[in-house]
This record gives C-alpha cells, structure tokens and sequence, in this order.
C-alpha cells in the first residue's frame, strides 16, 4: 500500500504508528483548493515510484478540521513528512517535482542502503551466493565504502574467492581498518596459510623450473581453482589458450568456462575473463 486516505478513526495508526516503520507524506488538501489538484497526482506517482519507501496519507481539510487544526494547518495545500511521530520536514503551497523529490531524497533510505541491508540478511542466513552480487552492486553504488569492501571480502571469503577477498580488502585504506576489517583480514589469513597444498607448492615449483610447461600450467590452474584462487586459475587457462586453444582435446577451454559459469554472469571477475576468452576466439 503507497497512498491512503486518513481520517480521525485511522490517523493514529497510518500517520503516527505508520512513521515508526517508514517515513509518512501527510497531504492535505480540499476540493476548492486549485494548487492542491495539481498536487496530488504528482505525491501519488512518487509514492508509487518509490513503491512504499514512504506512505503517502491523503488528508481532506475541510472534511477533517480536527485533524488539520492538531496540525496546525493553516493553507493548503500543507505537507509534511512524518518520521517517529514527529514532523521532519514539509512544506506548503504548489511544488515541482524536482523540489519534491529533493526533499524526499534527504530522509529516504538510498536505494543502495536497502540492497546492503538485504545482503548482511543473506550473509546471516549463509546465502554468500546470493549475498556476493548484490553487495558487488552497493561496493559500486555507495561509492566503495570500506565497511561494504570489508562485507564483499567476507562473502569472497566464505567462498573461497581467497585471491579476490585480498585484492578487496587491499582497496581499504589504512584509516579504515576498523574491527570489522581486521576480522576479515585474520580470517583470510589463516584460509590462505591452510590452503597453499602440497600440490599447489610442488606445481608452483614446477612451473618456476618450467614457465613454458602447459601441462604444469594447466595442472596448477585446475589446482588453484579447487583451493579459491579462481583469478590465477583463470590467468594460467588463458595464457594456455594463447598458446593452443584446443589444448588437452579442449579441456583447458572447458575448465576456463566451467569457472566463469561457476562465478555467474553478473560477477565482475567472470567478465574480465569472458571478454578475454572472447578476443581469443574472435
């Protein structure tokens, strides 16, 4: 519900009650009132475009004085915005809808706060899957704020995006290090120690002996991606496919588009290295 109709029976609960869980819009207006008529219309299509960020509650003046005198209305049309049952902020007489939307964006929750809160929901619940690419998008939207930068790492972390957990974790600056940050970074430490196998040493040796080797080179990519170090992985299958893309009977394109479907298409790691696939074969 975006809009309502207020009278004395239901004003305690859609404006007063109502302001504790969102923001509410209180309109009033009268049916002599010519600015009020142009009003209204452009409040309902906001409240419908922002689809229920905010309650748009519809008060008649004349039809109710009392309510319109508790509020101390003394033109039309009034509005205000109501936050935890006190005024925030309002105005009266005919307004654009630039001027409009400029209040409302003042004391509305950024379309990216609501999409964080949506993802540390997912992160309690263990979804990182899901969690990852949304907090990818409020990284980019909040303008990479370290405490998001230290969430996506933790969602990386969980799934064993070792590599990429470091790289953003290394995006937060020193001043940011906060508690939350220095969790994360501990946490990715202690996966990094635990996760550089035998294997992968004696590959990683291998290759130093031999960079020219694709054999090693394929074997150690098959490796890193098994232990989270997906961005090595997919560096090693590409240099591989430079040097023969239908290598082991087409087995390195397959693993190198097997971890691209793995990491799904909206993943910024995956487009890096679909887009690279994609010189390579056209």
């Amino acid at each position: 519900m975006h809009t309502i109709d207020v009278t004395m029976e239901n004003a305690q609960q859609y404006v007063i009650d109502e302001s504790f869980k969102r923001p509410v819009l209180v309109d009033f207006w009268a049916d002599w009132c010519g600015p009020c008529k142009t009003l209204m219309p452009l409040l309902e299509k906001l409240a419908d475009e922002y689809n229920g960020q905010f309650l748009l509650a519809r008060i008649n003046a004349d039809d109710q004085q009392t309510l319109a005198g508790q509020f101390g209305v003394r033109s039309l049309p009034t509005v205000m915005l109501i936050k935890d049952g006190q005024p925030l902020d309002g105005f009266t007489g005919a307004q654009s809808e630039v001027q409009v939307r400029q209040m409302l964006e003042q004391h509305l929750p950024k379309v990216w706060e609501q999409e964080l809160t949506q993802a540390q929901a997912l992160l309690e619940a263990g979804d990182y899957s899901a969690a990852l690419p949304l907090l990818q998008r409020v990284y980019e939207a909040s303008g990479r704020q370290p405490q998001v930068a230290c969430l996506v790492a933790s969602a990386q972390l969980e799934l064993n995006r070792l590599d990429e957990a470091q790289a953003m974790l290394d995006t937060v600056k020193l001043a940011d290090q906060d508690t939350l940050y220095q969790q994360v970074k501990a946490k990715l430490e202690l996966k990094q120690q635990a996760s550089k196998t035998p294997e992968i040493e004696s590959l990683e040796k291998a290759l130093e002996g031999d960079p020219e080797s694709l054999e090693v080179s394929y074997k150690l990519a098959v490796q890193y991606n098994q232990e989270g170090y997906q961005r090595q992985a997919l560096e090693l299958l590409i240099k591989i496919l430079r040097k023969d893309l239908g290598y082991a009977d087409g087995g390195a394109r397959k693993t190198l588009t097997d971890i691209l479907a793995a990491l799904g298409k909206g993943d910024p790691l995956a487009i890096e290295y679909q887009r690279k696939l994609f010189t390579l074969l056209y």
